[in-house]
């Protein structure tokens, strides 16, 4: 597979790739635990906030802000922080506020010009409503989607296929279409298996293991992305 040359629809998937949700989740559970005292050390708790997520992902369809309600629960069972089950509607709260990377709205702005724009994301329509707020907030106008595709609407979480069959029954072809994602695991795999060109955001340059394909093109920010993009059909 290639980047075609003519494309007619871009997607990304939104937190990690549009959306800096390390620095969100981590501020919520750094604001958290100080109420009660309880040091949290970021770098120890970004890969435990991706683990917990992935295992209580592979469990049977559940709303987003429920599985971080439980991964909230899960982590501070595993740092020794007495917090309340009660409490944990601190971390789906926080989404609201997660912010956007710099580059994304520029980006997104210059390449829905010339493209059609959709999200596929693993999250419920609700808190994605408050983070397309945010953004829309942010720009200082409304960024208009072509096509959102959530995991509470196919009631599943990537890397399952099901949102890119989804959005592929949506567009009606997968001619001229390309997929925009930071997560290999989530979104490259799951594209590289069903033929769907992808762009990896690698922003921390992740190595690749051994007999993992590489993806279609790989980038280390959006505006890399955007730059592929636009330049694939000018050629």
């Amino acid at each position: 597979m290639a980047i075609p040359k003519q494309i007619t629809f871009v997607t990304f998937d939104v937190y990690g790739t549009l959306i800096d949700w390390e620095t969100g989740a981590a501020d919520a559970f750094v604001k958290e635990a100080t109420r009660d005292g309880f040091t949290i050390d970021r770098e120890d708790l970004i890969p435990r906030f991706h683990e917990v997520q992935q295992q209580i992902q592979a469990g049977s369809y559940e709303l987003y802000a429920e599985v971080l309600r439980r991964t909230a629960v899960q982590i501070a069972k595993d740092l020794g922080w007495p917090l309340e089950p009660s409490r944990s509607g601190f971390l789906p709260d926080s989404v609201q506020r997660w912010p956007a990377f710099k580059e994304t709205n520029p980006t997104l702005i210059k390449i829905a010009k010339k493209h059609s724009i959709g999200l596929i994301s693993n999250i419920d329509d609700k808190l994605l409503g408050l983070t397309r707020r945010h953004l829309a907030t942010t720009t200082g106008q409304p960024l208009d989607f072509d096509l959102v595709v959530t995991a509470q609407q196919v009631r599943s979480y990537k890397p399952d296929a099901a949102h890119f069959t989804e959005c592929e029954r949506r567009i009606g072809t997968k001619k001229g279409w390309v997929h925009v994602a930071a997560s290999y695991y989530h979104d490259v795999e799951p594209c590289l298996k069903k033929k769907i060109p992808v762009i990896w955001v690698n922003r921390h340059g992740t190595e690749l293991e051994s007999g993992q394909k590489k993806p279609d093109a790989e980038v280390r920010t959006l505006k890399e992305a955007a730059k592929l993009i636009l330049e694939a059909g000018a050629e």
